[in-house]
C-alpha cells in the first residue's frame, strides 16, 4: 500500500525517481523478509509546507498521502514463543485441528506456520482477506476444512471463519487478545481470552467450559447420594431399623457434598488431558459409563456403612451405637472418596496427593466438625449418636 503511493526513492545519491525496477526490487526484498518470518513495514515521507498553512494549502489525508518518497523497509522479528510449538503439537496429538488466523503478510504467516508445524512440509496454501471477501458463505464452508492459515484478515473475516467451521458440525475454540477478536470469541463454541490483561469486551465475550471438572464433581455428588439412598432402601427392604436419622442425612449432605465438591471444581487440570482423543460430537455427559461409575461407587459406600451398622447392632444390640457407626463410617468414606474422585484414570499418587490444597483444608475441617459432634454432649443429643472411643 505504501509502495503504490510513492513516486520517488531516497538512495545514497539522493532522491531519485521510483522506477518499475525499483518497485520490483522492493517487492522482492519484502517477500524475502516475510519468508524469514519478519513483519515488514515500508517507510516513506513527503515534504509539506510550514505547519500554520498546512490545512489551507494541503487539504485532507488523501491529498497528502501521494507522491511520497520511499525510504526503505523495516523487518520486525516477532518469533513464536518457545512453548508455542509444543502447544500446537499437543493439540494435534489430541485430535485438535490447529488453524492460524493473523493480520500479518501471507509470506510471514506462511513462514511462522511452518515453524509451528501448522503447515505440513510442502504445503503452502494461505488464504488472504481479499479472497475471503470474494467467497460466499457456502464456498467458505466447503474450503475451510482444507485451510490451515489465513492472513491479512479483519474481525469480520475471523467471524466468518468461525461460523464456517461450526457449519461443518465441529466444536470450535477461538483464542484472541484484542477488541477485534470479540465477535469471533462470542460466536465460537469455546472462546478463550489470552493474556493476563486485555479489554473488557474481550473478557466478556470469552467463555471456557471445563467439562472434566463438571463431570467429576457430579460423579462425586451423585455417588454419595446413591450410597445414602441405597443404605436406606436396603435397610427397609430387609426389615432393619433405619440406619440413619433425617438429621444425620442432612449433616452428611452438608459436610460431604458442599465444600468438597467445590474444591473438586477447582482441581488442577489433568496434565494428561491432551493425551486423550476428543469426545465424540454427540457424546453425553451422563452416559452409560458414567451411570455405572455412580452405581458402583454408591453400592460400595453403602456396603461399608451397612456392614458397620450390622456389626455393631448384632454385636451388642444397641441401635444408637449402630447408627453412630454407620453415620461416622459413611462420612469418613465420603471425605476420603473426594481424593479418589479427582481423576477417573489416575491414582491419588499419580496426580499428586497435595496438588489440591483447598481439598485438604476442607476435608480436615470436616473431620474436625465430625469429631466435635461425636464428643460434645449437646451435639450428641442433637444428632442421636453416642460418643466414639478408641477400641
Amino acid at each position: 500500500m505504501i509502495l503504490a503511493r510513492c513516486a520517488t526513492i531516497r538512495t545514497s545519491q539522493g532522491v531519485e525517481a521510483l522506477t518499475e525496477s525499483d518497485r520490483a526490487g522492493m517487492l522482492q526484498a519484502s517477500t524475502r523478509m516475510a519468508n524469514d518470518a519478519l513483519r515488514v513495514l515500508a517507510l516513506a515521507e513527503r515534504q509539506l509546507p510550514q505547519w500554520p498553512c498546512l490545512t489551507n494549502e494541503i487539504g485532507n489525508a488523501d491529498d497528502i498521502e501521494h507522491g511520497l518518497t520511499l525510504l526503505g523497509l523495516m523487518g520486525l522479528q516477532d518469533p513464536p514463543r518457545d512453548e508455542a510449538r509444543d502447544a500446537v503439537q499437543r493439540c494435534q496429538h489430541a485430535g485438535i485441528r490447529v488453524v492460524m488466523i493473523t493480520g500479518d503478510h501471507p509470506d510471514t504467516a506462511r513462514a511462522i506456520a511452518r515453524e509451528l508445524d501448522i503447515l505440513a512440509p510442502g504445503e503452502d496454501a494461505v488464504v488472504v482477506g481479499r479472497e475471503l471477501d470474494s467467497m460466499s458463505d457456502q464456498e467458505l464452508a466447503q474450503r475451510v476444512s482444507q485451510t490451515a492459515v489465513y492472513a491479512r484478515v479483519t474481525a469480520e473475516h475471523k467471524l466468518r471463519i468461525v461460523q464456517a467451521w461450526k457449519a461443518q458440525g465441529t466444536i470450535v475454540a477461538m483464542t484472541g487478545d484484542g477488541v477485534n477478536d470479540a465477535p469471533a470469541l462470542q460466536a465460537a463454541s469455546i472462546g478463550v481470552a489470552m493474556g493476563r490483561t486485555g479489554t473488557e469486551v474481550r473478557k466478556e465475550a470469552a467463555a471456557l467450559i471445563i467439562v472434566d471438572d463438571i463431570a467429576k464433581t457430579l460423579a462425586y455428588l451423585l455417588g454419595g447420594n446413591v450410597g445414602e439412598l441405597t443404605i436406606m432402601f436396603v435397610a427397609v427392604l430387609i426389615g432393619w431399623p433405619l440406619p440413619l436419622l433425617p438429621v444425620q442425612l442432612l449433616w452428611i449432605n452438608l459436610v460431604t457434598d458442599g465444600l468438597p465438591a467445590l474444591a473438586l471444581a477447582t482441581d488442577p487440570i489433568d496434565p494428561g488431558v491432551l493425551m486423550r482423543q476428543p469426545r465424540p460430537q454427540g457424546a453425553q455427559l451422563l452416559d452409560w459409563h458414567f451411570g455405572k461409575r455412580i452405581a458402583l461407587v454408591g453400592c460400595l459406600t453403602a456396603g461399608v456403612a451397612l456392614a458397620a451398622f450390622a456389626y455393631t447392632w448384632y454385636g451388642d444390640g444397641h441401635l444408637e451405637r449402630a447408627r453412630t457407626a454407620a453415620f461416622s463410617t459413611l462420612i469418613v468414606a465420603e471425605l476420603l472418596r473426594a481424593f479418589g474422585a479427582r481423576s477417573e484414570r489416575q491414582t491419588v499418587w499419580q496426580i499428586g496427593l497435595f496438588s489440591n490444597r483447598q481439598l485438604w483444608v476442607i476435608v480436615a475441617a470436616s473431620f474436625a466438625l465430625q469429631l466435635a459432634i461425636s464428643q460434645l454432649p449437646a451435639l450428641q443429643q442433637l444428632f442421636g449418636i453416642t460418643p466414639i472411643s478408641l477400641p
